[in-house]
């Protein structure tokens, strides 16, 4: 059974200026912006505009532990018709070559095929990033056939190649409707050499730690989930639990959430800097609301006010390169270890 949202069980954490505050009142070794002086980077700035991320609402099939976005089957946010076409006509007027598109489930939006279709048609490469068990159900039993049709690329979510692990974070059954999911885009071509159609995994750790080196778990998820069930996959992106909304509650209930931050703190890594996802991508709240990343939107800080405050703004001030990227204690979670992005680890 799916998990209620923090927002419907009245969590103290469900409004995002309290998990800012509750981030902020950690008695953390430096702030993001002092680590950052301290190796010598200067203040984050978007050196340029490869991705547009849209985040299309918030309502989703599942409800899972670790969530960032607080989705669930209980949400109403959905993108309205007039943003979603003022994203696809700034996409047309930029030279921005990827749309990426998430949520909650974005393909339980009501135009997701729409927005796919017109987006190719733009010669945009398109990534869905898809929770799998949405193709279980009955209206969207079709879509890995309708995303196989367009070459877009799959990101699809997996905690584990154990069911335990991943029933554990995501619900029952979870893993179960994963594989059968998996096996159909197998099916079509997805995953397999020379098909050109991409099917990439992401998994994040199940308790408060970094994930392991990205490079050897790919070997370990690649081997195994060939060897007990005929998976074949791309790419294994690894991403670092961010410490906001459902996983920060669990650090909270759990007695975890000060540790937690500060080795986030103290595995702070220069080299990851530069492959920051905020540096290259705008993303695009079900609002229209400009934001530096998906975190940044969730905590709902958004973009430096001297510049376009919403995705109808980058159609008379397309760019946001001038300005600072928001920057605060979460984003640590990006630059710890290898670091981690939409993309998985930087180093």
């Amino acid at each position: 059974m799916a998990l209620p949202t923090l927002l419907n069980t009245r969590s103290p954490l469900a409004a995002p200026a309290a998990q800012r505050a509750y981030l902020e009142a950690l008695p953390l070794a430096r702030t993001f912006e002092a680590a950052l002086e301290e190796a010598g980077h200067p203040a984050l700035q978007r050196v340029r505009a490869r991705v547009l991320q849209l985040n299309v609402g918030k309502r989703c099939n599942q409800a899972c532990h670790h969530c960032h976005v607080d989705a669930g089957p209980d949400r109403t946010e959905v993108m309205p018709d007039d943003v979603m076409d003022t994203a696809l006509a700034v996409l047309e007027a930029s030279s921005i070559p990827t749309l990426d598109i998430t949520g909650g489930a974005p393909e339980l939006h009501p135009r997701f095929r729409d927005l796919v279709a017109r987006a190719r048609e733009l010669g945009r490469h398109v990534m869905d990033r898809c929770n799998l068990t949405i193709t279980t159900l009955p209206n969207y039993a079709d879509l890995p056939e309708f995303l196989a049709s367009h070459g877009v690329e799959v990101v699809a979510s997996l905690p584990s190649f154990a069911a335990a692990q991943t029933d554990r974070q995501r619900g029952d059954g979870v893993f179960a409707a994963s594989l059968e999911a998996l096996r159909r885009f197998n099916a079509l071509g997805y995953g397999r050499a020379g098909s050109g159609l991409v099917l990439n995994l992401v998994t994040n750790p199940v308790g408060a730690f970094l994930p392991a080196n990205q490079a050897a778990l790919e070997r370990d998820w690649k081997r195994e989930l060939e060897r007990r069930y005929q998976i074949q996959f791309n790419h294994l992106f690894t991403i670092t639990n961010m410490p906001i909304s459902r996983y920060l509650e669990w650090l909270e209930h759990s007695g975890n959430a000060a540790s937690y931050v500060e080795k986030l703190v103290q595995a702070f890594n220069p080299g990851a800097v530069a492959g920051l996802m905020c540096r290259d991508t705008i993303s695009v709240g079900w609002d229209g609301r400009l934001f530096d990343c998906d975190f940044n939107q969730m905590l709902e800080l958004p973009v430096d006010p001297r510049g376009p405050r919403t995705v109808a703004d980058l159609l008379t001030t397309p760019t946001l390169l001038s300005h600072p990227i928001v920057t605060g204690p979460h984003c640590f979670g990006c630059t710890a270890g290898a670091g981690s992005s939409c993309g998985g680890a930087l180093t």
